[in-house]
């Protein structure tokens, strides 16, 4: 039987919810919120291929764009308390990835990458 409020209750390792924490402070999430964002990494990296950076990055980027195709400034993230909802999360990983912009964008990162990368080792 499913939790009518849609969130469920898990044992997790006390070093990992110690060291959530720990990474939650300066990024202004909850101990959640910042397990969900990792998950979500996670997720992405795994389903895609990429590293755990390159997940990051292309999160980062995607994100900052749509902020800025709706209109909100840079530097607006989340709620002052630093939680999206994992619902909202979901919704937006879903989103992205059903209408094919996050691994477009992915792709570009992972592109640009290589160049980068090329160029290094060439010089």
């Amino acid at each position: 039987m499913s939790d009518p409020s849609g969130f469920s209750s898990v044992k997790l390792p006390a070093a990992l919810v110690e060291q959530a924490r720990d990474a939650a402070r300066p990024m202004r999430r909850s101990v959640a919120g910042q397990i969900e964002y990792w998950a979500t990494l996670g997720r992405v990296a795994e389903h895609t291929g990429l590293s755990v950076q390159e997940a990051r990055t292309a999160i980062e980027g995607y994100e900052a764009a749509a902020r800025m195709a709706s209109g909100k400034p840079p530097g607006t993230g989340p709620s002052p308390q630093g939680m999206d909802s994992l619902e909202a999360v979901k919704r937006r990983v879903l989103s992205v990835n059903a209408d094919g912009s996050l691994q477009g964008h992915v792709r570009e990162i992972v592109q640009a990458n290589r160049r980068l990368t090329r160029q290094r080792t060439a010089a």
